[in-house]
Parts: C-alpha cells; sequence; structure tokens
C-alpha cells in the first residue's frame, strides 16, 4: 500500500496544481486527495480553499517574508509556504504544530533543503503578522486579495458596490439546498433536518430552497441518495421558474452539466419534454450521475450547441422548442466565493473570447427555437458585456427577437435582465434575462 502524504503536502500539491497547472480545484481535489488519509480530506479542503480565496494577499506576505522569490523549478515549495501562511494566520491550528507539520510536509514533498527556509517563514509570519497586515493594507491587491485586472472589472462595473462584491467573494458561500417537491415537502424537511440538529431556513425567493446555517456534508442529508434534496445556490434555483415550462411542451437545457438545472426543471414540471445537451463527455456523465439520483428522466445528448445546424455534426432533430434553456460559458465572476481559483485561472483576455462565443450560441439557438417561444439567458457574471451589452447586441441585431422584463424582487434591474450581486440574500452573483422570439 502507497505510503499517504502528510496532508500540508498534499495541499500544496493541489494548490500547485491549480496555480502553475492551470487546472481547477475540483479536479486537483479528485486527484490528489487519495494520496492521504480520508480523516484528514475536510482539512485539506479548508486549507485549499482558504489559500486560493486569498492567494494574492499570502503573496504579498511572502513576499516580505523571503529575500528572493522561490526558484520556478520549485514552486510546490512557494505553494506549501503560502498555504504554511493560511493556516497560521487564518485557520485555528497551534502555531507550533503548523510550522512543525509544514516542516514535515517538506520532507514529504522530498525538498529536504526547504526545512530550514519553511521554518523560518513561518515563525517570521507569527513574529510579523500585526506589521504584514498593516503593510497589505497599503497594497490594493492584497488587501482585496483580487488580481489587479479582476479589481478594475468589478470597480468599472460596480463603482458603488465593489466594496460589497470584495468582500462576498472572499467568504465561503453558504449551504443552499433544493428540496425535490415531488417527493417532500419543504416543511417536512425543516422538520427533519432539526431533528438532525441541523440549523436551517428557507430561501426567501425559491419555493424549494432551504439554507443551512453552516456547512453539512452531503452524506448527513436526510433523503439525499433517495433523490429528495440537492446542493444548489438559491439564485440558480431561479433559472426553472423564470423558464417556466408548461406540461407537455418541449424544452432544451441547452449547456446542461452537471445537471442542477436540469433536474430542477423537471422536479419544477415533470410532464415535460426535456433535452439536455453538453459538449464534453466527462460532463455529460455527470448530468446521468445526478437525475439517476434524483430518479429523474430526460432525454441526455453529447453535442456542441454551435454545431446544432451544419451537416455531420448536428444533434437537433429539427422539432423547434418550446422553450430554451441557455446557461452559458462566462468569467464565472459570480461564484467565486465558491470557485476561488477562479482568480487565478482566470485571465482579463478570456473575457472577449467568451462574449464571443456567448453571441455565437444565442445565433445559434434562436433557429430552433418556436415563433413565440421564450429563451431565457444566464450567466453567473457580474460583468456587463457578457449581461445586459449581450442581450441588448443580440435583440437589436435580431428583428424577431423581442427583451421580456422580469418581474422580481431580487438583484438590480438592468436595461434587459435582472443581475444579483455575490452575497446578495446570500445568493452567488447571477444574470438572468428573457427572450421572446416573435
Amino acid at each position: 500500500m502507497a505510503k499517504m502524504l502528510n496532508p500540508r503536502a498534499t495541499a500544496a500539491h493541489i494548490i500547485f496544481s491549480v496555480a502553475h497547472e492551470g487546472t481547477n480545484l475540483n479536479d486537483a481535489l479528485a486527484r490528489h486527495l487519495e494520496h492521504s488519509e480520508q480523516t484528514t480530506h475536510a482539512f485539506i479542503k479548508a486549507l485549499c480553499f482558504g489559500c486560493l480565496r486569498f492567494y494574492p494577499r499570502l503573496l504579498f506576505f511572502l513576499s516580505h517574508l523571503i529575500d528572493k522569490p522561490v526558484k520556478n523549478k520549485e514552486k510546490i515549495i512557494e505553494c506549501l509556504l503560502l498555504a504554511g501562511l493560511y493556516e497560521i494566520y487564518y485557520m485555528q491550528t497551534p502555531a507550533h504544530a503548523c510550522v512543525s507539520e509544514t516542516v514535515d510536509a517538506a520532507l514529504d514533498l522530498k525538498k529536504k533543503w526547504a526545512k530550514g527556509l519553511t521554518n523560518a517563514v513561518l515563525r517570521g509570519a507569527q513574529r510579523e503578522q500585526t506589521q504584514l497586515e498593516l503593510a497589505a493594507e497599503k497594497s490594493e491587491g492584497a488587501k482585496s486579495a483580487h488580481p489587479k485586472w479582476l479589481l478594475k472589472l468589478i470597480k468599472k462595473h460596480w463603482p458603488d458596490k465593489h466594496e460589497q462584491i470584495i468582500q462576498a467573494n472572499n467568504q465561503a458561500g453558504p449551504l443552499s439546498l433544493r428540496i425535490n417537491l415531488q417527493k417532500t415537502t419543504r416543511d417536512n424537511y425543516l422538520q427533519r433536518l432539526s431533528d438532525k440538529s441541523i440549523t436551517a431556513t428557507v430561501c426567501d425567493f425559491s419555493a424549494a430552497g432551504i439554507q443551512c446555517a453552516q456547512a453539512v456534508d452531503v452524506t448527513e442529508l436526510p433523503g439525499f441518495s433517495r433523490g429528495e434534496v440537492s446542493v444548489q445556490d438559491q439564485a440558480a434555483q431561479l433559472a426553472a421558474v423564470l423558464l417556466d415550462p408548461q406540461p407537455g411542451e418541449r424544452i432544451l437545457d441547452a449547456c446542461a452539466a452537471p445537471g442542477g438545472k436540469t433536474a430542477h426543471l423537471l422536479e419544477h414540471c415533470p410532464q415535460i419534454e426535456l433535452l439536455a445537451l453538453d459538449k464534453v463527455e466527462s460532463r455529460v456523465a455527470r448530468i446521468h450521475d445526478n437525475l439517476d439520483r434524483l430518479g429523474l428522466n430526460a432525454t441526455i445528448l453529447t453535442g456542441d450547441v454551435l454545431q446544432s445546424g451544419k451537416p455531420g455534426g448536428s444533434w437537433w432533430d429539427g422539432q423547434a422548442f418550446d422553450r430554451i434553456l441557455l446557461d452559458a460559458p462566462c468569467s464565472a465572476t459570480g461564484v467565486i466565493r465558491r470557485h476561488p481559483d477562479i482568480k487565478l485561472l482566470r485571465r482579463a483576455e478570456d473575457i472577449g473570447q467568451l462574449v464571443e462565443t456567448q453571441a455565437q450560441m444565442l445565433s445559434s439557438l434562436w433557429p430552433l427555437l418556436k415563433t413565440g417561444g421564450m429563451l431565457l439567458y444566464s450567466t453567473c457574471s457580474i460583468l456587463a458585456e457578457e449581461n445586459d451589452q449581450q442581450i441588448q447586441q443580440f435583440v437589436q441585431n435580431t428583428a424577431t427577437a423581442e427583451s421580456r422584463p422580469i418581474d422580481a424582487c431580487w438583484g438590480h434591474t438592468g436595461q434587459y435582465g435582472r443581475q444579483i450581486l455575490p452575497g446578495e440574500s446570500d445568493m452567488d452573483g447571477f444574470y438572468y434575462a428573457s427572450i421572446q422570439k416573435l
């Protein structure tokens, strides 16, 4: 049996995968957690999520604690040091234990030379914490824990709200649940949570939504394996309500993986004919897994939205849809609190390409919609070029497209859609726009 790694060494591998190999955090966790004891997984996840959440700030601290930058070929040690700094400053581990275990982790990483450096940096961090935190207040990037390009965009788009967005991004999102109302009631489920001493309240805007006061492993949720409940932010739960599918209608969920909104559409109105589409085979498998757990049925296909009308590449059977949900690929700038790796993985130059892809998807899907039908466009972005500006361009350039106002008491009214900002009513950042085909 392979030797299990020190959990801090595993965390360093995961952080390295994200920061220096461009791997998303969920994939990095899946790849590396198997090398540490099961009992340490919650700690490793907390360490990795926290380190990536405050990565720009921790880098600032580290730059003041070492004489020269860590060499490129030794960046795994930089990742270990950043994890150590996060643990000392943000977690409840006694400092002596953190220093001792992190030094041991350097040995597990086969970097014996780094023992002295690790010990010196972490002990220096203890001594100089007050001075370092004062210095960080004078650096915009360190204070906000956001890359400069992203900070600039947030300020540009939300000049009066940028501080609350940054604050929300630097906090972990709450555990929000969606009750399968085909199998139980929200009041019944709240009582079952209470019986297990799990404190929870109803969500304000989703009739199926519940929010837990603290994080709970899904295995502890009553009826999870039987499909009575799913984990889904309240903002994402609004999609099914806004699309408002009716019995007998033919519905397309165009970018469906991992299947949360697909499942909610079927729970919301079981008598629909639903096609769930995604272009990545591994992600399509997750739609199958989610629907299987919930006991729901849909037609699930692997296919590219942009190939819908092309000979030989088409997944479409030629029958028009009554409603289409386009949960478009986007910058994900509204869900950083749940996916802090976005701060490292996303680049300023990505935005233009995403905007172009979104526009192509709208144009590609529009011929598939019946006259009188409705397309619901959604993103988990807070950037206008992906949201209101995108819809403005489409509506102005498409004679048969008419924007319909969304009458709601959540979010901010735009010219075309509604925008929720991260943390508002404890929701993720989301944008929705409704377009009818004339």
